[in-house]
């Protein structure tokens, strides 16, 4: 399991210019089963997404797909991290 953490580092008005062309890549990889949730920060100041990959090699070529990630609109970091204990209702989601 994966904490993807978003930075944004321009200015909310150019990153609103990307952002649906950002759900639609967030969409993609929901239906791929990678992304489990996602959101904004509050204040907004980036994003979190909750993903699942088999490895963080693999993460880091999905994010690279992101257009946030193309823009340089934000900076990323990935913590890996072993999900022990999760809602039972999550249960069919997590690989």
């Amino acid at each position: 399991m994966f904490i993807i953490d978003l930075k944004y580092i321009v200015p909310l008005e150019q990153l609103d210019e990307h952002m649906a062309a950002h759900v639609k890549y967030l969409d993609k990889y929901y239906k791929a089963d990678v992304f489990i949730m996602s959101g904004r920060k509050v204040p907004r100041t980036g994003g979190i997404i909750l993903a699942q990959a088999d490895s963080k090699e693999i993460l880091e070529k999905i994010i690279a797909d992101d257009p946030f990630h193309q823009h340089k609109l934000a900076k990323f970091t990935i913590t890996e991290f072993i999900a022990s204990q999760s809602h039972p209702d999550l249960k069919g989601l997590i690989r």
